[in-house]
């Protein structure tokens, strides 16, 4: 829910991260990746001895690639209510054309800028944030491959050179962590930086058995959780590594603390659970859907020149409904879908 704030917010930040009013809120994406990580060494790290390494690449299909083609298909029904001067190429785009990368998204296969249909270069032009689950395949693949393997001390020394490499990265980049949604050589350098650490971090915490036992350890995680991704942007176009510390720190320290004391809660039933169960489930379709609707009310701001308060209410509403087309998705199409290929 904070990231499509974040994005709705930027509609009128023009690009420049020292405008944007939830200011981290893509660094989301660094915690899902660590999450993730986590997630999958918990679910199949004792699972090789019985399953093969296709059945484990079925598994993960079928838990992700659902919602990718909603994505992909609730873009496509919202491309051409997107005609703005903000995206330039959406009123020229032929319908065959539209279809074609509709088919494209549908498979999560990266276009280059020759296929873009937008004007933002993007790897996945219906779908932006489409582009982390292609990183999220690849961190599959490469876990599938050859990491569950490693012992924890290899694996240990990975991280750690994963981790020079995000600080690198993060403090030499004029945007520090923002970026990765293009195939472009600096936005890759930037995705790949992303996703090897946090990933294989979250991996390697998994094994390590490490966990912060503490109470009221939803509220607090959420809490930190949200401070971390709203705090205001340290330091000035200038001196721009002073947000890439403060990006590294959040990465390679307080997300993965916050795993740890969310690892180590207790108890399987009760309110917070239930509600922390519910986003849980929630958090992937509202990931994977909500961007189509951002393009429509970034293309109408940008047309219409509307200032940010007459737009607030528009904004509340397209905030409820990324949430209700999430939900719906999520309880008719995905759920179903997955017992069925199950």
């Amino acid at each position: 829910m904070t990231v499509v704030a974040f994005h709705l917010c930027e509609t009128y930040s023009l690009g420049n991260p020292f405008a944007q009013v939830i200011n981290h809120g893509y660094l989301a994406v660094d915690f899902f990746f660590l999450l993730s990580g986590f997630v999958v060494a918990y679910a199949y790290d004792d699972r090789w001895g019985s399953m093969t390494q296709w059945e484990f690449y079925k598994r993960r299909l079928i838990r992700l690639q659902p919602m990718v083609v909603m994505g992909s298909l609730i873009g496509a029904a919202l491309f051409y209510f997107q005609v703005s001067p903000e995206f330039s190429l959406v009123a020229a785009t032929p319908v065959w054309k539209l279809l074609g990368i509709m088919i494209i998204g549908c498979t999560l296969i990266p276009v280059t800028k020759a296929l873009d249909i937008r004007g933002w270069s993007e790897m996945h032009p219906l779908n932006g944030p489409a582009w982390s689950l292609f990183f999220e395949y690849i961190a599959n693949l490469l876990y599938g491959i050859g990491i569950r393997r490693l012992s924890q001390r290899v694996l240990g020394v990975l991280v750690l050179l994963a981790a020079v490499y995000l600080i690198d990265v993060a403090v030499t980049s004029p945007h520090n962590l923002i970026g990765g949604w293009s195939l472009e050589p600096k936005e890759l350098r930037v995705g790949f930086a992303r996703v090897l650490f946090p990933f294989f971090a979250g991996v390697l915490l998994m094994r390590s058995g490490w966990v912060v036992h503490i109470r009221h350890s939803f509220a607090i995680c959420s809490l930190l959780l949200l401070c971390v991704l709203a705090l205001p942007r340290p330091g000035d176009a200038e001196h721009f590594w002073i947000n890439g510390v403060y990006e590294s720190i959040c990465v390679i320290v307080i997300f993965p603390l916050i795993v740890a004391m969310g690892a180590g809660e207790k108890r399987v039933d009760g309110v917070s659970i239930r509600i922390a169960r519910f986003f849980g489930d929630l958090s992937y379709p509202l990931y994977i859907t909500h961007y189509p609707l951002i393009y429509v009310y970034t293309a109408w701001v940008a047309r219409d020149k509307v200032p940010a308060s007459p737009a607030a209410p528009v904004a509340v509403l397209v905030f409820v409904a990324a949430v209700g087309i999430a939900y719906a998705s999520l309880k008719l199409y995905d759920e179903p879908l997955r017992r069925r290929l199950t």
